[in-house]
């Protein structure tokens, strides 16, 4: 962060290194997306190891969980890991890198909009696809310890067998997390806002505004540990139910009536939508 802001300031308005600064600027803005997708994958793989490790001894105080388990999953997190994990990431800020120059072009120019509009929306549902198969592929690296290439493509496979996407679509964890981050950052916000208008009125609206991003930050690490645990879990259920029913045995009845039922409902649609179109077909007479 500190070397993007001293090459922005220093190289970006001196017009004989506008190119040179346009270049760097793009490399340092591609290396400050990645510095922070690998420290979240590589918090999203420890949570998975310890979810995992606690899934396949039964419990975290069964008597065969080893000693330290967080020590554990963070030494392979940092160490076997840590090449897929780099790996995985580049693929994140490269298209976020690529959808913040294309914001800074619509800024500058006035004609095309439409279509440099579009072609951002367009990386943000790559960015969206991207992200939601890579946290999946963590999991399995943290689980299988494979390579990121191979992991994604197993992960891949295994939601097309299994038929565990089922569960995943009608999953409201992710929204209701989401919502956590924003009430935490607006009740800080509001309240830092409240008390530093008491005190010095003029400050109110940065104070707040800045608790506001920094609470919605720490919820959002807490909120991090979360979504990965959900993440684990499911990849686990898919790849060995039986780890789901030593740890919970009611939970895992739950979780196997739901996706009994959503793969019931999704074969009847199809059936439905098979006989429709059928319906539509034109009758033929016998000759």
């Amino acid at each position: 962060m500190v070397l993007w802001n001293f090459w922005h300031c220093c190289l970006w308005h001196t017009k004989w290194w506008a190119m040179v600064a346009s270049f760097g600027e793009l490399i340092f803005s591609v290396s400050l997306f990645w510095t922070g997708a690998v420290l979240s994958n590589t918090v999203h793989v420890i949570v998975s190891g310890m979810v995992f490790l606690v899934l396949i001894h039964g419990g975290p105080a069964a008597a065969t969980m080893p000693p330290k388990p967080l020590l554990k999953s963070l030494q392979y997190a940092v160490t076997t890991s840590f090449g897929s994990i780099c790996y995985g990431s580049l693929f994140t800020a490269a298209i976020r890198t690529l959808r913040w120059e294309i914001r800074g072009i619509r800024s500058k120019i006035g004609s095309n909009e439409c279509l440099l509009c579009c072609i951002d929306f367009l990386f943000h549902i790559v960015e969206t696809l991207v992200r939601f198969f890579n946290k999946y592929a963590y999991v399995q690296i943290a689980v299988n310890g494979q390579s990121f290439n191979r992991s994604a493509r197993d992960a891949w496979e295994l939601f097309q067998s299994t038929g565990i996407e089922s569960l995943v679509a009608y999953d409201c964890s992710g929204a209701i997390l989401l919502m956590s981050t924003i009430l935490g950052g607006l009740i800080t916000g509001t309240c830092m806002g409240v008390w530093t208008y008491f005190k010095q009125s003029d400050k109110a609206v940065m104070v707040g505004s800045t608790s506001m991003l920094m609470g919605m930050i720490l919820v959002g690490l807490t909120v991090v540990v979360v979504e990965s645990a959900v993440t684990s879990i499911y990849i686990c259920y898919a790849e060995d139910p039986l780890l789901i029913q030593r740890w919970d045995p009611e939970f895992f009845e739950q979780m196997s009536e739901a996706l009994h039922q959503r793969l019931q409902y999704r074969s009847a649609r199809a059936r439905q939508i098979l006989n429709g179109r059928l319906d539509h077909l034109p009758h033929t007479s016998s000759i």
